[in-house]
């Protein structure tokens, strides 16, 4: 099973983890300077949960911003 919302198809995205060195301008430093950065994925917030979808109960994946949001309905 794809590690993706059923509903929305919201899916892992590629990114990059940097660390920093140095005090930010604004707290009075000569500004902060990215000395390493990482690749990284950054998931979804996935649930399996039972849902009625096309009429037929069935569990699924479902992000929890679907859920929240009533795109689904319980079973």
């Amino acid at each position: 099973m794809p590690r993706a919302c059923l509903i929305c198809g919201k899916a892992p995205i590629s990114g990059r983890k940097y660390k920093r060195r140095g005090m930010i301008k604004r707290k009075g430093g000569a500004g902060a300077k990215i000395v390493g950065n990482t690749l990284r994925t950054f998931r979804p917030n996935l649930q399996r949960i039972k849902i009625l979808f096309k009429g037929v109960v069935q569990r699924a994946s479902v992000c929890v911003k679907c859920i929240k949001s009533g795109k689904i309905v319980k079973a």
